[in-house]
């Protein structure tokens, strides 16, 4: 067995270099960008307000001062600012040179067409030009775009932007006993889960993913399974025949030509993962058990996924607070399943006493997997220990 740091590595090294294309800015949630966005203006294009009020000259305040103009948003105020004047304006509005101050309707009084001063600010309430950005800045996040990020590339006034094309996945569950969603089951069968979890989480990492067809525990099925995820970037299997987990896929995409990179690591859940490559594609072979499949694909096949883009692997450990004691681990590293609740510095953390790979429930419950390396002797609550966050 290797450890999971190794595994890890061996896992990455799978990624091809990012292909990349160009999209509409308003399709980009979620990409990896893999060139800058250079900003075409500058934002704002001018000393803006900040609220609605009065703009003047700080040397003239409180007044009172005689109000000229109005500036609006798209309209803005285009005459002389003589001393002792003011003019109207309004949030987002150009202010106009010569004044300083934009003082807020709220602190000034106004009769007729002249305004004084009654509050007085160290807030100058103006937007200078180009504090947002300036013409030729350059964005570029290591992280899937967000919407606020489309926001501002739009407004950078870039219509379409450059990204890693989503890699690939195919998700393939093999097994005599498995049936579909909405199927009844019939005796000794089970209900296909897994395989949907395995592509929600690689769509999470950014990728398109599809579900074969099930496989069966024959070597026809599994080669025929294969056939379909041809030219796709990552095959992901998910358990194996009933002869042992595994050994029939392997088998079979050996016969493929898959060249396998490792069979087993030291992890807890999750010890048998196959990984390699098989022709253009990436291999991952995940544990059958629903808890190792999912924690394995967390581990492995997500930051796989996200390397493809270009983006950090990840996942990045957090640390919290245990909530009580542990007794010391074994000799394989461990995920275990646990509740965050909130604490001082930290948040605290309980894993739950039932750690069985095969429930679902309480995964589905977890917030975090508590990471315990090999051979972690006892803790006590109050210890810091690292974790992922689900």
């Amino acid at each position: 067995m290797i450890s999971v740091d190794e595994a890890r590595a061996l896992v990455l090294a799978l990624a091809n270099p990012p292909e990349t294309e160009e999209i509409p800015v308003e399709l980009a949630l979620g990409r990896a960008l893999t060139a800058p966005v250079i900003a075409r203006l500058t934002q704002p294009p001018f000393d803006a307000s900040a609220m609605d009020g009065y703009a003047m000259r700080s040397a003239d305040v409180p007044g009172p001062l005689a109000v000229i103009g109005t500036s609006a948003a798209g309209v803005p105020y285009a005459g002389e600012t003589p001393p002792d004047s003011a003019i109207r304006i309004f949030t987002g509005a150009e202010v106009p040179a010569g004044y300083d101050r934009v003082v807020m309707q709220e602190h000034v009084t106004r009769e007729g067409d002249q305004i004084t001063v009654t509050t007085q600010s160290t807030n100058l309430n103006i937007r200078s030009r180009g504090n947002d950005f300036a013409l030729g800045g350059a964005f570029q996040p290591q992280r899937g775009l967000r919407a606020s990020d489309l926001a501002l590339i739009a407004a950078m006034n870039v219509p379409r932007v450059t990204v890693a094309r989503r890699p690939r996945v195919a998700v393939l569950a093999g097994g005599d006993e498995l049936v579909r969603p909405g199927t009844q089951p019939g005796p000794g069968q089970i209900v296909s889960s897994n395989d949907i979890a395995i592509a929600a989480l690689a769509r999470e990492a950014g990728a398109e993913a599809v579900i074969l067809p099930l496989a069966r525990d024959t070597e026809e099925s599994l080669r025929a399974r294969f056939a379909e995820a041809e030219g796709v970037d990552l095959i992901v299997t998910i358990g194996g025949a009933s002869v042992g987990d595994h050994d029939l896929i392997a088998k079979v995409s050996e016969g493929l030509g898959m060249a396998r990179s490792f069979y087993k690591l030291a992890m807890r859940p999750g010890k048998p993962l196959m990984a390699g490559r098989m022709g253009r594609s990436a291999m991952l072979g995940l544990p059958g058990n629903p808890v190792s499949a999912i924690v394995c694909a967390k581990l492995f096949m997500q930051p796989l996924i996200r390397a493809m883009q270009g983006l950090p692997p990840g996942p990045d450990p957090a640390r919290a607070t245990l909530a009580r004691d542990l007794p010391p681990e074994g000799d394989r590293q461990h995920y275990l399943r646990a509740r965050l609740q909130p604490g001082t510095s930290l948040p605290a953390i309980e894993p739950f006493e039932d750690q069985d790979s095969a429930r679902l429930w309480i995964l589905a419950e977890a917030d975090a997997l508590l990471l315990r390396p090999a051979g972690d002797p006892a803790r006590k609550a109050g210890a810091q220990m690292e974790y992922i966050a689900l």
